[in-house]
């Protein structure tokens, strides 16, 4: 037996269509909208699928999801896998660590490192994470470490050289003599 797409309000027709244009949403859900258009035009499961590029299950498996829950349905359901190994609140505090001065903690450096963070927080808030972990959380929160600036390496003036002039020698060196 077919797989027959259910009539659907005007609204949400208008919907799909929508997203179906959609240049911003996820490409998965235009994807999907795509395949709800077409069969809205009576296009079979097998044509769907070869238009799109993708097999028949996958198509029958948007149609029912479509018919079942409507749009919602086209959205991705949580799906099963390791819980979250530190809690809401231990992520809350790492960002609160880095963004509060260490000084005003009483702590004797005036900016964080990584290093300086991880161990504020394993051994004062008593939060066992990977220095590694603490970067992907602030990562992710949209905060970058600063690089910092050391005497050695290139200079920052491309003029430099010609506005120092000729290198001379001070002091002249000591001839050694050979035997």
């Amino acid at each position: 037996m077919a797989l027959q797409l259910r009539a659907l309000e005007p609204e949400e027709k208008e919907a799909v269509e929508k997203l179906a244009r959609s240049r911003t949403a996820p490409v998965r859900l235009v994807e999907r909208a795509h395949m709800i258009l077409l069969a809205l035009q009576s296009k079979r499961v097998p044509v769907i699928a070869k238009t799109l590029g993708v097999t028949e299950i996958t198509v029958r498996t948007w149609l029912k999801r479509f018919n079942d829950s409507g749009l919602k349905g086209l959205e991705d359901q949580p799906r099963a896998g390791r819980p979250a190994r530190y809690t809401a609140e231990e992520v809350a505090e790492v960002i609160a660590a880095a963004l509060t001065d260490p000084q005003v903690l009483g702590l004797p450096f005036g900016s964080w490192t990584l290093d300086r963070l991880q161990i504020y927080l394993n051994d004062v808030k008593q939060i066992p994470m990977k220095r590694s972990r603490i970067d992907e959380l602030l990562i992710a929160e949209g905060l970058r470490w600063r690089t910092q600036e050391t005497w050695f390496g290139a200079r920052v003036d491309p003029d430099f050289a010609k506005k120092r002039g000729i290198l001379k020698r001070s002091t002249r060196c000591p001839l050694r003599v050979v035997q």
